[in-house]
């Protein structure tokens, strides 16, 4: 049988180092991929943790926009363990409050990142998706508190049921272009482009759980969106309640949930506790 491997993306600080270290002190069985962006910070954040004593981590280098650095990925799981356990997709990125970029800008570099470059790795990496396999795509309280914010006929077709992948696409994709027109709030979008791609997070999450039930019935795969809480991060601020380690609980939690197990799956999920939609 292959080695089990999980892989944390966005995972040199932050969060999502956290995430890695509370898989290792879980006792996962099987090695823990630690990708980032940035092959130095990446490689020294894992000397971090072997010197911590969780000598399972292991490096590789993902950049979540550059969909050729998903495939290659891609290929090294199947290379090196012929498929993946636990996918764990937290990189991300959002703008200061003050960021001097325009709104228009802002919204295209994070909804790039956020939705569809969360989107790249999941078709570059869910065909390896094992039985059993674990999918937490991390999302944000703020998606929901947005959600709340958008008209209501965008609100209806947000919490549908039956929205297609390539239907929530084209309403991220006609966001940024509102958003560069300076004209989103009057079609019905929230002023914020954080908690506007953190609501195609969300949905995108239920749709997959969706698909998987429709596509791999009896193959017990459980995917969730989750919401770590207000994390103190470089991107969150220093007077956030919750530490990085507090923060990674629920990821941990969703990315352990035992073989067997038949929910959550298809849920916002926020101090392990399932949300409305």
């Amino acid at each position: 049988m292959s080695k089990k491997v999980a892989v944390v993306t966005g995972a040199n600080k932050g969060i999502g180092l956290a995430i890695v270290r509370g898989l290792c002190k879980a006792g996962y069985s099987g090695d823990v991929l630690l990708t980032a962006r940035n092959e130095k910070l990446g490689l020294e954040a894992v000397e971090l943790l072997k010197r911590e004593g969780y000598k399972n981590v292991v490096f590789h280098q993902l950049d979540i926009c550059d969909q050729t650095s998903s495939l290659a990925l891609k290929t090294f799981l199947e290379k090196s363990y012929g498929g993946l356990d636990v996918l764990v997709n937290n990189a991300g990125i959002a703008f200061k409050v003050n960021a001097p970029e325009p709104f228009g800008e802002q919204a295209e570099v994070t909804m790039r990142t956020n939705f569809w470059g969360t989107l790249w790795v999941c078709h570059a990496l869910f065909p390896l998706l094992r039985p059993n396999a674990r999918v937490v795509n991390v999302s944000s309280f703020v998606s929901k508190r947005s959600l709340n914010e958008c008209s209501p006929e965008l609100q209806a077709k947000l919490r549908s049921t039956e929205i297609s992948e390539e239907e929530l696409c084209l309403l991220m994709g006609e966001f940024v272009v509102a958003a560069q027109n300076g004209d989103h709030k009057t079609q019905g979008w929230p002023g914020t482009a954080y908690g506007s791609s953190k609501i195609g997070v969300t949905v995108l999450s239920r749709i997959q759980a969706r698909v998987l039930n429709e596509t791999r019935p009896s193959d017990g795969i459980l995917l969730n969106a989750c919401c770590p809480g207000w994390v103190r991060t470089d991107m969150a601020g220093p007077n956030a309640p919750k530490s990085p380690e507090e923060g990674a609980e629920t990821p941990v939690y969703l990315a352990l949930l035992p073989e067997g197990a038949k929910e959550p799956h298809g849920q916002l999920v926020w101090d392990k506790t399932v949300q409305e939609w």
